[in-house]
């Protein structure tokens, strides 16, 4: 169903282009002003020029027209350049009772079988802040392009090989005196990942002790001991050495176990998983298909590369000079995989602003590699999530943990919640759940309001106020609907003849109307803060409402019975949208 705005814009361009002309984008219609007769207002001076016509009467031409085309539209009356619609007496009532009746609209002209990655994580460390924007960001991203009517599937490739993994075996091998998750009491990405930090350690300190023989700094950090031993043993591990093999396996699997415990938490989730360890060998045979044309080139030493200097480039390398493989050289062979497993429309990488450039060179290899479907391929940039205390280094263990910050929110919002009444006359069970519910979505609403092309500074207390542009006010409007309709449960209420819609209503009803519009926008642009920011605006409005305006106790037939129905339409929005965001409703609060 779509929203009576879009078709009547559309149509104004129609008639503009028709009689008069004039090329344009399709105008935004207001609600007219309480002095005015009319329910929408369309104004028409940015068009006065074009059309070489006075306001007022092009104004007049426009709304006969509309009169004619649009069944809707009951009358009109011209102000200087405003033109106010009034639209038939009973069509927004007609409006909110289809809008109940009917789901939201999912029948994209031409759906698509796309392929979202998301989450991408290493198996050096845990999950961190980091990564919470990028899994909520695909995740959502997903939802809602679900939501509009296409196949998505769901994806991440996981690094799983490579010098970061080898450091963190090293230093387990020279640190760990037989150190496992069970044996510490941890989780096994934690555990890995505190190797990971020991490495990094042991690095400085021996470039430190080289430097202090005589060794410049650019000859100690390549001849450091502890990295020697980490690249040696990367080229075991690609030569298929038991030994290593059978170690990298064990501490991979103990970083899985890990991540499953993470995402069950973050409520996301995957159709599939590709591992670095996999595709890495098909990216190696593609790229030497591409030396073998004339795609690429070897150097001296034997590392392959890519001129890329005529695209405003440069040379991009593909494979080392020992022939250990690159990022590119994985993104390569998966995103070939990928092809052959879905036969794609298309693919988002959900990946940080800092691999842009990456991207450009991945998109451009597999063109001239000959796979034409890579023009189809699409970098999800976003840009970086930082604390009120700084930017986060993984190496020097300083990141935010995921694990910690979900536990964090969960302990603000329970004592936000309890500060502010908010759980009284709940029950024990009840109260945890909604503390969860309530920190979660401070979380993931916090963080998808953001545009994903922008940095963020993530604020935990500020993003669990109930009050301003956050999940838990957006959640408590919800449940406060939510108790309305318990209240009027089994009343005539919900069965009573409608009153005709009010300006006030008018205004309601409209909003909620436009939710199929918002929700498709979000789909073409992949961001999830459209509706974030959607739902919002939703919720500010319906409490403007609800404050001046009695839902339940009304002596005006039908009045109470029209309201109630329309916090119901408002509610079914917030909820249907959150989704999208992955934030739950509670029903009480």
């Amino acid at each position: 169903m779509r929203a009576i705005k879009a078709v009547l814009s559309e149509a104004v361009v129609d008639i503009l282009s028709a009689e008069f002309g004039v090329q344009t984008e399709p105008p935004a219609l207001q609600i007219t002003r309480k002095e005015f007769d009319g329910q929408l207002t369309l104004v028409v001076f940015p068009y006065t020029r074009s059309a070489g016509m006075p306001p007022p009467e092009l104004a007049q031409r426009i709304g006969e027209r509309l009169m004619e085309q649009v069944s809707a539209v009951d009358g009109f009356n011209v102000v200087k350049g405003f033109l106010n619609l009034s639209l038939r007496p009973n069509f927004w009532t007609d409006r909110l009772r289809s809008q109940l009746e009917a789901a939201p609209n999912t029948s994209v002209e031409a759906p698509r079988e796309l392929v979202v990655e998301y989450s991408s994580p290493n198996t050096n460390k845990p999950l961190h802040l980091g990564h919470i924007r990028n899994n909520l960001l695909g995740h959502s991203v997903s939802e809602i392009l679900k939501a509009v009517g296409h196949r998505v599937t769901k994806v991440q490739v996981i690094n799983d090989r490579g010098i970061h993994i080898c450091k963190s075996m090293y230093a387990w091998q020279q640190k760990g005196e037989g150190d496992t998750p069970a044996s510490r009491g941890m989780k096994g990405d934690k555990l890995v990942g505190e190797f990971y930090v020991a490495f990094d350690k042991m690095y400085k300190k021996e470039v430190a002790e080289l430097m202090a023989t005589g060794r410049t700094e650019e000859a100690a950090k390549k001849e450091a001991p502890c990295l020697l031993g980490a690249q040696s043993l990367l080229r075991r591990w690609e030569e298929s050495d038991p030994d290593v093999l059978e170690l990298w396996r064990e501490m991979n699997s103990w970083v899985y176990a890990g991540f499953e415990t993470t995402y069950a938490s973050l409520g996301v989730d995957f159709d599939k998983n590709y591992y670095e360890s996999e595709t890495y060998l098909l990216g190696k045979d593609e790229i030497q298909k591409g030396l073998n044309e004339g795609v690429f080139f070897a150097k001296e030493d034997g590392s392959v590369w890519i001129d890329l200097t005529d695209e405003g480039l440069d040379e991009k390398i593909l494979l080392r000079s020992d022939g250990t493989a690159v990022y590119m050289t994985q993104d390569i062979g998966t995103a070939i995989q990928r092809y052959v497993d879905f036969g794609l429309d298309g693919m988002v990488y959900t990946v940080g602003n800092e691999q842009e450039y990456h991207f450009k060179v991945l998109f451009l290899v597999l063109v001239r590699l000959g796979h034409q479907w890579a023009e189809r391929l699409y970098h999800l940039s976003y840009g970086m999530v930082n604390l009120p205390s700084g930017k986060m280094k993984s190496r020097e263990g300083t990141v935010v943990d995921a694990d910690d910050l979900i536990d964090e929110m969960k302990q603000t919002a329970q004592q936000i919640s309890q500060e502010l009444g908010k759980t009284d006359g709940l029950g024990a069970e009840e109260k945890q759940s909604l503390y969860s519910m309530v920190g979660l979505g401070a979380l993931k609403y916090f963080i998808l309001k953001v545009d994903p092309a922008k940095n963020m500074l993530f604020d935990p207390e500020e993003s669990v106020d109930f009050n301003g542009d956050t999940g838990p006010f957006i959640q408590y409007t919800h449940a406060r609907i939510r108790s309305l309709q318990r209240k009027a449960a089994g009343s005539e209420l919900q069965t009573a003849k409608w009153a005709e819609a009010d300006a006030a209503a008018i205004g309601l009803i409209s909003l909620c109307d436009q939710y199929d519009e918002v929700l498709h926008q979000a789909a073409e642009q992949y961001n999830p803060a459209q509706v974030a920011h959607y739902v919002f605006e939703l919720t500010k409005a319906y409490n403007s409402w609800y404050q001046n305006h009695s839902v339940l106790n009304n002596e005006e037939e039908g009045v109470s019975a029209l309201r109630l129905a329309l916090s119901q339409l408002v509610a079914d929005r917030i909820s249907e949208g959150m989704r999208l965001l992955g934030v739950d409703c509670p029903e009480r609060m």
